[in-house]
């Protein structure tokens, strides 16, 4: 299943925010033991799974991990509202109906009715690889936090650093993934950072482009404080050894071309 040639630029952020999402999933350290289960027979999912019905260990398999990924992305995008396709700030901007439709929160109701869209394969393959298990959790808990991701990068205003906008990553260095905009400073932090004088309020706006792969994970490596105080520049970033690491393993993601 193709999607029209005006979603493609949101195809490759939807994929983006599912990849974080199977990502975190798939992490060696929050890995159980999973029953196995045959796929149906109409699950194309096999030919990026593993034989014993785990996900792939990002450590060690990135290309499987990838087409997984890109094989959910190619089900589940398609199948999307249109709308919700194709949406941008500048839609929800001269659109005020779309604009309330698709603000964030979204209901429980619009969950629902995105995943009764889903065909049925796609489900067969989550459950398959332990990323949803019934009842404690099903394919609309799997799909929140993507499709809320999605909304997020898709309807983004442009950032004022967009002259600063760099084509790779300052951390993988992959430059055919979409980039988005680190504040190395964050702003959450910016009121405590100046009352203890950690830096100049005219450092407090610096940011770095990331994809959004490692921007997630430099979230994750460290609080907001931690990284005002400690991690706010690139370069001290990825003097980290875990940066260096993931670095490596993530610089050898690629999509395939379709």
């Amino acid at each position: 299943m193709s999607s029209d040639e005006e979603d493609e630029p949101n195809l490759n952020i939807f994929r983006d925010c599912l990849f974080n999402i199977v990502l975190e999933k798939s992490n060696p350290e929050q890995k159980q033991k999973r029953a196995k289960r045959a796929p149906s027979s109409k699950t194309r999912s096999a030919q990026a799974a593993s034989k014993d019905n785990s996900l792939p260990d990002p450590a060690t398999d990135p290309s499987q991990l990838v087409d997984f990924s890109d094989y959910l992305a190619s089900e589940i995008f398609p199948s999307l509202p249109k709308d919700l396709r194709t949406i941008s700030h500048q839609a929800i901007q001269n659109n005020v109906t779309l604009s309330d439709k698709w603000s964030l929160p979204l209901s429980l109701s619009t969950y629902e009715e995105i995943s009764d869209l889903i065909p049925p394969p796609v489900t067969d393959s989550l459950e398959t690889y332990g990323l949803i298990k019934p009842p404690a959790s099903d394919l609309q808990s799997f799909l929140s936090p993507v499709i809320a991701a999605y909304l997020t990068a898709a309807t983004a205003a442009p950032p004022k650093w967009i002259e600063t906008k760099l084509t790779a990553c300052e951390i993988c260095e992959r430059d055919w993934v979409p980039m988005t905009y680190h504040h190395l400073i964050p702003k959450t932090v910016h009121a405590k950072v100046l009352k203890r004088g950690w830096h100049e309020e005219r450092e407090l706006n610096s940011v770095a482009w990331l994809c959004r792969a490692c921007h997630s994970f430099v979230h994750r490596m460290a609080s907001n404080e931690e990284l005002a105080k400690e991690w706010y520049t690139v370069e001290r970033i990825c003097e980290r050894e875990d940066v260096q690491k993931w670095a490596m393993w993530v610089g050898k993601v690629r999509w395939k071309k379709r």
